[in-house]
């Protein structure tokens, strides 16, 4: 496959006090935060409208789970289904199974040293345009 990974989907780190977190980096940071965190607009080669999320939970989620780590990455592919199989084929940990929204497809690998989990994003940016 040629394009695995095109950009960085997001990043998703637990938190004690969501909101407050929110907040805090609304305040010092100038960052305008909603109630999913922050949706940061940028351009692809290509000029589309792509978007990278930042994004607080509860630290009792289980969203990261199997992994016990206090973060979770997650990267923008190209051809979802493609990769996980072309990755299970290389030996790579397939969490759970494909979910489809409007907003796009997702799948969940871990890595090899620590079992963190990685979301794998094959993204419809469309869904999240504000009427222009």
């Amino acid at each position: 496959m040629k394009n695995r990974v095109t950009g960085l989907g997001g990043f998703f780190f637990k938190t004690k006090n969501p909101d407050q977190i929110k907040e805090w980096y609304k305040n010092h940071l100038g960052i305008p935060t909603d109630q999913y965190g922050w949706t940061f607009w940028w351009r692809d080669e290509q000029g589309n409208k792509c978007s990278t999320q930042w994004s607080p939970f509860q630290e009792d989620t289980t969203y990261f789970s199997p992994s016990e780590k206090q973060f979770m990455m997650n990267f923008r592919v190209e051809n979802l289904k493609e990769l996980l199989k072309v990755l299970k084929e290389e030996g790579v940990t397939i969490v759970g199974e494909v979910e489809e929204y409007d907003y796009g497809k997702f799948g969940w690998i871990l890595d090899p040293e620590e079992g963190t989990k990685i979301e794998l994003w094959e993204p419809v940016d469309t869904a999240f345009y504000e009427n222009d």
